[in-house]
């Protein structure tokens, strides 16, 4: 036969499941990449030459 357990010690038991399911959550969304450093840009390419006259030298 099952014991019955009384209604103070339920709701202890669901309290402490519940503050336990909250810290999972908290370490949960909080776990990621320790790095913080933003990252580097990405490297621009030189544009092609327009045509049209060389510049001149001097």
């Amino acid at each position: 036969m099952p014991v019955r357990f009384r209604t103070a010690e339920r709701y202890a038991r669901a309290l402490t499941a519940a503050v336990a399911a909250v810290a999972c959550l908290l370490l949960a969304a909080n776990a990621g990449p320790a790095d913080t450093a933003p990252s580097p840009a990405p490297a621009q390419e030189a544009a092609p030459p327009e045509d049209g006259p060389a510049p001149a030298d001097g």
